[in-house]
């Protein structure tokens, strides 16, 4: 019995202290919306928003191109021979390997 009064005297004198620690745990730790889940998030997101920039970035770059095939004949015409390997009539086509 005496071991029980003793705790419930420390109890009674640092209630504050023991509620403040206990919210401290619970805000840190134990909710779902924890500042460890927050700072998760946060990395996330940012992960996520440079992803979006790199894929606008590519949008935009290939927006341009298509564009550019779409009016210039030449430029189709370059695309053609470089990454399909067509030819002329009269032309010879090497293919060097590195």
């Amino acid at each position: 019995m005496s071991n029980l009064m003793t705790v419930w005297g420390y109890v009674r004198r640092h209630k504050y202290l023991i509620t403040v620690l206990a919210f401290i745990v619970i805000i840190v730790f134990l909710d779902d919306n924890s500042l460890i889940q927050r700072a998760k998030h946060r990395t996330e997101i940012e992960n996520l928003n440079a992803e979006i920039d790199k894929y606008r970035k590519q949008f935009d770059e290939d927006t341009k191109k298509l564009k550019e095939l779409t009016t210039n004949p030449e430029a189709m015409e370059k695309v053609a021979r470089e990454k399909y390997f067509m030819k002329k009539a009269n032309e010879d086509i090497f293919i060097f390997d590195e």
